[in-house]
């Protein structure tokens, strides 16, 4: 089994990044390359993934404040809307 570095489609940067022209449909090597290509293709995903979990973990204490603010005017408006039922709590009071 070849390594990655010895490849003709690997290809190393100054900064000792490597970037890969291999394609698992049409250029592999050998049948080892498809599992290297698919643990490089895995970690891309995890790493993509992290990095939406770190946004949500900022966006989340402005998500809580908007829905708490959304909650509050809800309330102030079921509140504003109770002289429409005409329930007086002295009204209440006789009933029970």
């Amino acid at each position: 089994m070849i390594q990655c570095k010895d490849c003709e489609l690997c290809e190393i940067g100054s900064d000792g990044r490597r970037s890969f022209k291999c394609d698992p449909f049409l250029n592999i090597k050998e049948p080892e390359c498809i599992a290297k290509w698919q643990l490089i293709r895995l970690d891309m995903l995890v790493a993509s993934y992290q990095g939406m979990m770190k946004w949500y973990g900022k966006l989340a204490p402005m998500q809580d404040k908007l829905i708490q603010f959304m909650q509050r005017e809800i309330n102030e408006l079921d509140e504003t809307e109770n002289w429409k039922l005409d329930v007086d709590e002295d009204d209440e009071e006789e009933i029970l």
